[in-house]
């Protein structure tokens, strides 16, 4: 049998997925990226091969994307995340589509047609605004674990305005937010509001609107909120922390 793998080195999380030849998962696994991409590859690799009892060997190509993308020695290409989070969506909902991935230091909207072809995209590097470094920053000022952010917005009645563009600001606003006496969760909920807002401000919907990245995989709360800024209904895809590593593996296989 052979087999195929995407590796996606975020400036965050690294991720590897291994396909068979018809684009099934065989195994995945993610961790920090670190400061040493290369061991943390190849950590990853051996550790899918592995649970998917198979040789690296038996791995006929692989992809590698994301922000060391680079620093992969064993990967036989590279390719964007902008391509592989396309052509991983577009494996799970086949038509014309606007893709949408909220990563750590940057954010992505992706326009694909009814043939799976990427016919434009814009990316948002205005700080860390509309990323998940934003979000990281907030739970930092609330002393909350990241993990707990989504149910605690879910919990939110209120209305809280974060306007800032940048991080340091934004914490300002926190801190006066909690002093002022506002429900955490209603901080919470404005933060996720703040991040949604950036990307409603980068481009308009095409089609269906499909949500990518680990961000949106850990707090779904974010597809409510676009749905509702867009006036859609916004879909996360299966495995969305997975999205990049899931194309790159798929580029890799032909697929």
């Amino acid at each position: 049998m052979a087999y195929f793998g995407g590796i996606d080195i975020g400036a965050s999380t690294a991720k590897l997925v291994v396909t068979d030849t018809t684009g099934n998962i065989v195994a995945k696994n993610l961790q920090r990226s670190g400061v040493n991409y290369g061991e943390t590859a190849e950590a990853l690799l051996t550790t899918c091969c592995e649970k998917a009892g198979i040789d690296r060997n038996n791995i006929m190509k692989v992809i590698s994307t994301g922000y060391g993308r680079g620093n992969v020695d064993w990967s036989d290409d590279t390719m964007t995340e902008i391509a592989c989070h396309g052509r991983g969506a577009f494996f799970h909902v086949h038509g014309r589509m606007t893709v949408i991935d909220i990563g750590a230091q940057d954010s992505k909207v992706i326009h694909i047609d009814e043939t799976g072809k990427r016919t434009g995209f814009k990316m948002n590097r205005k700080c860390a605004a509309g990323t998940g470094a934003f979000i990281e920053e907030v739970a930092h000022k609330l002393a909350i674990d990241i993990s707990d952010l989504n149910d605690l917005a879910e919990k939110s009645t209120g209305t809280v305005e974060l306007g800032s563009f940048c991080t340091v600001f934004a914490a300002t606003e926190v801190i006066e937010k909690i002093r002022a006496g506002v429900p955490v969760e209603d901080i919470v909920y404005g933060a996720f509001k703040s991040v949604a807002r950036r990307i409603f401000e980068m481009d308009r919907i095409d089609g269906c609107m499909v949500l990518t990245g680990g961000v949106v995989a850990h707090n779904p709360v974010l597809a409510a909120i676009l749905g509702e800024l867009f006036s859609t209904k916004a879909m996360i895809v299966p495995d969305a922390q997975f999205t990049g590593a899931f194309g790159a593996a798929l580029f890799a296989a032909g697929l």
